[in-house]
């Protein structure tokens, strides 16, 4: 007995696997189960037939190349290559390729015309104009009687209820659908210039099979979208569908409410940024005021020390002190002037007649009223006057 290893024999099944060209390059019929998708973005599913069923899996590279994925219980066509996955010791399909089963013209018919838009540009993101962030006014181009109507008109409500909704309504499905699509957005072009105008406008419609959706492959639909004056938001089908005009448009949303909420604010937000706004408003004015209280006192004060009313309250101030100086002043000069007059009144008083008279000497006046100071003055016989202290008296001289 020569054993081997389980991993040496699960090496050499994968070897046979890759060495067979059938199972590196094969399209296999079946219905998708099983359906799952990974947090990763890969995706897992099975393929069944009456007979057999076959694990599968799509890496999520693949995934986002396809514009048309499948629902669990789907006839499709599925390419890839067969291998072994070592840990479970099973064998799976490696999908890089999934087709509707029974539409593959159609499918067909769709990448032809999405490769022959991609090179003439109409994907590019260069032409793609900018979503307004506040829409005034908004037309709505869809059926009338949709549900897809219905559940953008909720969502706008509910996220900006100041929006004004214009419907242009259309056939969304149907032979005459594209033809109805393309004047209904002509028709939203020429109200926006003739009537009021238009923000953007909105191209909606609700799930379906790719046959039910096939009116938005069509190419004068994308035309139509692509040379719109107004910028476009498609929102159609659930969303993993994917049509021409998803590439065209200005903007995708997966749903028709996910196209009325990418054309407008939410209020909650608004109303927090707006409050938000508010806040800082009112933080500047405060602090503007308190700059500006601080700014008016510090003026005040140096007003304060120029205003007039201290000048005059300084002046006067100077006033009193001069006045009381030029009173000390005056006082003094007062008791020096009286001081003197004391002194001269002594002195004149000394020189009083009468105070000479008080003594006891008298003054001798002849009757012409000379003094008499000497003997010759007054000759024998004369007649005086003699003044003394307490009063006067005639006498007449003796002859000798």
């Amino acid at each position: 007995m020569n054993p081997i290893t389980v991993s040496a024999l699960t090496s050499h099944i994968t070897s046979l696997f890759q060495d067979d060209p059938l199972l590196q390059d094969v399209w296999l019929l079946g219905e998708v189960s099983n359906w799952k998708r990974a947090a990763s973005g890969h995706i897992y599913f099975s393929l069944k037939d009456s007979g057999a069923t076959l694990a599968a899996v799509m890496w999520r590279g693949n995934v986002f190349n396809h514009s048309w994925l499948p629902q669990t219980g789907d006839q499709v066509l599925v390419h890839g290559y067969v291998g072994v996955y070592p840990e479970r010791g099973v064998y799976q399909l490696y999908a890089d390729r999934i087709r509707p089963a029974g539409r593959g013209e159609l499918y067909a018919q769709f990448e032809a015309l999405k490769a022959r838009l991609a090179e003439e540009g109409l994907f590019d993101a260069q032409r793609k104009r900018p979503i307004p962030p506040m829409p005034r006014r908004i037309g709505v181009v869809t059926s009338p009687g949709a549900a897809a109507l219905r559940d953008v008109l909720r969502v706008l409500s509910q996220r900006w209820p100041l929006v004004e909704v214009i419907l242009f309504p259309t056939l969304v499905q149907g032979s005459e659908a594209p033809a109805r699509i393309v004047a209904a957005l002509a028709a939203a072009n020429r109200y926006s210039q003739a009537v009021e105008p238009l923000d953007l406008l909105l191209l909606v419609r609700g799930g379906g099979s790719m046959e039910d959706l096939w009116s938005f492959n069509h190419p004068e639909v994308a035309y139509a979208v692509a040379g719109s004056d107004l910028p476009v938001i498609v929102g159609v089908g659930h969303e993993t569908d994917f049509t021409i005009v998803d590439f065209v448009a200005d903007l995708r949303a997966p749903t028709p409410s996910a196209a009325a909420a990418a054309a407008v604010p939410d209020r909650a937000d608004f109303l927090e940024q707006l409050q938000g706004l508010a806040d800082r408003l009112t933080q500047d004015a405060m602090a503007r005021l308190a700059a500006e209280r601080a700014e008016l006192a510090q003026a005040r004060r140096r007003l304060a020390r120029l205003h007039p009313q201290r000048r005059l309250d300084w002046h006067r101030q100077q006033l009193d002190e001069r006045t009381e100086r030029l009173h000390r002043a005056a006082a003094r000069r007062l008791a020096q002037e009286r001081e003197r007059l004391s002194f001269l009144e002594l002195r004149l008083e000394g020189l009083n007649p009468r105070s000479v008279l008080a003594r006891g000497y008298s003054i001798v006046q002849r009757e012409d009223g000379r003094v008499v100071t000497g003997p010759e003055d007054a000759p024998p016989g004369a007649r005086l006057t003699v003044h003394a202290a307490r009063g006067s008296y005639p006498v007449e001289r003796k002859g000798s």
